[in-house]
């Protein structure tokens, strides 16, 4: 009874708060809420997605996630360090203000300032120069021959506003500093942010003054985020938002049989997996004193062998996930199918925990969002089940993603769950940031177990250096390869994508997870 009136009262909110909704309104109800409007501050989907649309980078990608020309309309290497970026014209930020080289020089300096959470994608530059108002040299510390790939995700802000609104710096998740950025915004994309109530809605409005071709007719969308599984269902069945994402996989048959509704499905480029803190002397939170368990690969290999992958897949996931051996996912280059996961063998698992030292396991507490990926925190809770026949007992922390994230981005985390997506569509991207050595400039920064194994560090310099396909996707595989055999991460699965749309709505669903405002239509 609770929860039936629980949902009820949201329904009803949501129905007041939309009241007004027009004919070329889109009101999108979301598992979780972008963090801030802060393009630099945080590297997630949803951050990235929802500010994509307010926000623009160099080179961006089509509907087929093909790079194209976005706010650089041509580049060109012209030396194996330096890539030269001709900027587009006659483009304003919202404010009215012409964009020039200068705010790209600028954004790529913050991007490399404290709090900054994108910092493995300009981690590679040496300097940013203007050449001239609409021409910039991107030099390199090594050769980068992906490098428009690398920063397809890094937003252009405006220096002028930056500097009038007190946004040089970026917002800072770990620490709590926030500043005019991360409520405000004021980009060169499609839609500018009308009303920003952080965890409650953000309304967007189309811009009158942008640069290309809209090819879609929403003038408004009104983004909500509303975690509760059945209340967004309800919300999207009932009429009160068009588009949920996501649409829980317990729900599908209901939302695609339903006559007003449908499901929009794909599978996401994402990895989701779990890191292990291999760095402490002492475990955090656990009943083990004075030493760290996962320094040993036995304890790791013990943990990853006690997950009943299958069990995931058809239980937890519903079949609604594709199970990995690496953090590589399929449709990104590098995706190695020939590297096979270990075997579920608990009693091999619980003899490799005995051979360490731990007969009798030990306690630790398991960090889990419950409400960033699909069913995230029951993927947790069957994980903590499957590790309890081996002696390990869970403490299970779910949270929020607003409280997860800015935690393990603090490594206030001994065992923790992650997705990724690759910005570049390129296993060099969760190399660089997931899986090589933290040296805090932007290298293994979301690396929160501290998994570190110098050869892999070395072989994604070559990667990302070698212009020779065959030999780079040779250093590619070695790389997953080794870090496979070092058991660095328990790597579970790529999750599919399945949105709730209403039938009097078109939109593009992106293999990388975005949902861009200019691309969708409400059809009359």
């Amino acid at each position: 009874m609770k929860h039936t009136m629980s949902k009820t009262l949201w329904v009803s909110m949501l129905a007041a708060a939309y009241v007004s909704a027009g004919a070329q309104t889109v009101r999108i109800g979301s598992q979780g809420d972008a963090l801030s409007m802060d393009p630099h501050s945080f590297n997630e989907t949803v951050q990235l997605s929802v500010t994509g649309n307010v926000y623009e980078p160099l080179a961006g990608r089509n509907k087929d996630l093909s790079l194209r020309p976005v706010l650089a309309t041509q580049w060109e290497q012209t030396s194996p360090t330096v890539w030269r970026f001709t900027l587009r014209k006659g483009v304003q930020f919202h404010d009215g203000t012409p964009f020039t080289a200068d705010d790209v020089v600028f954004s790529m300096m913050r991007t490399q300032l404290e709090g900054s959470d994108m910092k493995s994608y300009t981690n590679p530059i040496k300097e940013t120069r203007k050449v001239d108002d609409y021409t910039v040299d991107i030099e390199t510390k090594d050769p980068a021959p992906i490098l428009p790939s690398m920063i397809s995700q890094v937003y252009i802000m405006s220096k002028a506003w930056s500097e009038a609104n007190n946004a040089v710096n970026p917002v800072d998740r770990r620490k709590g500093i926030e500043n005019t950025a991360s409520f405000k915004a004021n980009g060169t994309g499609p839609y500018r942010v009308r009303e920003r109530q952080p965890n409650v809605r953000t309304v967007f409005n189309r811009s009158a003054n942008y640069w290309d071709k809209i090819d879609g007719n929403v003038q408004e969308v009104v983004y909500t985020p509303v975690a509760n599984d059945a209340t967004r269902v309800a919300a999207l069945l009932s009429g009160q938002v068009d588009v949920i994402d996501p649409v829980p996989v317990q729900d599908l048959d209901r939302v695609a049989n339903t006559g007003s509704t449908r499901v929009v499905s794909g599978p996401e480029l994402r990895a989701i997996f779990m890191g292990m803190d291999q760095k402490r002397d002492e475990l955090l939170n656990a009943s083990v004193k004075g030493k760290n368990p996962f320094k040993d690969k036995r304890v790791r290999q013990a943990f990853y062998q006690a997950i009943d992958i299958e069990g995931l897949h058809k239980q937890v996931m519903r079949g609604a996930s594709s199970n990995l051996a690496t953090l590589i996912g399929k449709g990104v280059n590098g995706y190695a199918e020939d590297i096979k996961r270990l075997p579920y063998d608990p009693a091999a698992a619980k003899k490799l925990l005995t051979e360490a030292g731990y007969p009798d396991g030990f306690s630790l507490t398991l960090n889990c969002s419950n409400d960033r990926y699909i069913n995230d925190s029951r993927i947790c809770q069957a994980v903590s089940a499957n590790l309890a026949k081996i002696g390990i007992k869970v403490q299970l922390n779910a949270e929020t993603k607003g409280t997860y994230f800015p935690r393990i981005m603090r490594h206030e985390t001994a065992f923790y769950i992650l997705g990724w997506t690759p910005s570049t569509y390129d296993a060099h991207n969760p190399l660089l940031a997931l899986m090589n050595c933290n040296d805090g400039k932007g290298a293994g920064a979301f690396n929160y177990g501290n998994y570190c194994n110098p050869k892999v560090d070395a072989l994604t310099r070559q990667v990302q250096s070698e212009t020779d396909t065959a030999k780079r996707n040779q250093a590619i595989h070695e790389a997953l390869q080794t870090v496979a055999e070092d058991v660095g991460y328990l790597p579970l699965h790529q999750q599919f994508m399945n949105w709730g749309v209403s039938k009097n709505v078109e939109l593009v669903q992106m293999a990388d997870g975005f949902m861009p405002f200019k691309w969708m239509t409400v059809k009359k």
